[in-house]
Order: C-alpha cells, then structure tokens, then sequence
C-alpha cells in the first residue's frame, strides 16, 4: 500500500466517524460543545507525546487502549457520543486516526458555524491589535468569520505570510529578497 492511499484511507475512516459524531451533536444541539471538546482533544494530542504514542503504537493491546481512551474520556469529561466513539475506534484498532478525526471535526464545525481559519506566519509575534485588525480585514474579504491560527518565524525577516484556503499572501522580507535576487540575476 502507498504512503498516499494510507492517508486517504485514514482521512476516509476519520471522515465517517468524525460525520456520525458531528450529525449526532447537531441533533442534540451540542455543537458548542463538541467544538470545546475537539479543541481540547487537539491540544492533548499536541501537548502529550505519550497520548500519541498510546493511538499509533501496536504494542498496545485493544483493551490497553480502551481502557487508557476510557480514563482519558472521563478526565477531560468528554460527552458520552465522543467518548463512546472513541471507545469503539480502540476496540475496532482505529485509535490512528484520530489527529485526522479531530481535524475532520473542527473543519465541520468551522462550516456550520461560518468560520474559516487563516494560518499566519510572522516574523514577529502579533499583538491582539494587529491580529484583530488582520481578522476584521480577512472576515471582509472572505464574508465569513475567521479564526487565527498564528506562528512566529523569525527567518521571514519582517512581514508575515497569510494561507486562507486555497489563497496565500506572502509580503514577508524574506519573499521580497528573493525576487529581487531573481530579477537581479535576470539582469546581469
């Protein structure tokens, strides 16, 4: 099996579960909830390498699984459809899949609520000013809300780089440098 039916077989086992879960939360109107839950569901998964290792690793055994899934579903009070899922996902060996869920999950969320999510780069930190100002300008230009997704890359120089869907803005110095190191080489 390749590397690229591999992930489009996870982001198609994620998408159905991550479906089911959404349908369900939408019926019960639980969607603010659920959008608190996948976003801390994500951060565990970022913040605990031990977390990671438990869904990726085979030497787990389904009911090790479970039972780890099980405890951390009660510790971050998880409502009982996220929590079954992710008990049936341990027991059917699908626990790997979950990064893929959860992004599957907030991009769900993100549609029903009319949000998008702009990932910027800059070559220093932003202040709440310049990012609700940035906001304000991509919520314009979209006619949706928008969310922040910031990181800081000193290497840009000064400016920052701005992904929104499928468009990217690059007014970074770094950018800038190397176009007109193109043109310069053109010329001479």
């Amino acid at each position: 099996m390749t590397v690229a039916n591999s992930v489009s077989m996870s982001q198609s086992i994620a998408g159905r579960y991550a479906q089911a879960v959404f349908e369900i939360a939408k019926e019960s109107g639980g969607i603010d909830a659920l959008a608190t839950q996948t976003a801390d569901l994500d951060a565990a998964l970022h913040d605990s390498a031990e977390l990671r290792d438990l869904i990726a690793s085979p030497i787990y055994s389904r009911d090790q699984q479970a039972r780890a899934v099980g405890a951390l579903a009660t510790r971050m009070q998880l409502s009982p459809v996220l929590a079954n899922t992710l008990q049936l996902m341990a027991q059917n060996r699908r626990l790997f899949v979950l990064p893929q869920l959860v992004s599957r999950l907030s991009d769900l969320i993100a549609a029903e609520r009319g949000e998008v999510t702009a990932d910027v780069t800059s070559a220093i930190a932003l202040t709440d000013a310049q990012m609700d100002r940035l906001k304000q300008t991509l919520a314009e230009k979209s006619g949706k809300t928008v969310k922040l997704n910031t990181r800081v890359d000193e290497t840009l120089i000064g400016g920052m780089i701005v992904k929104l869907g499928s468009q990217m803005i690059d007014s970074s110095v770094r950018s800038k440098l190397a176009s007109l190191q193109n043109v310069m080489k053109e010329v001479g």
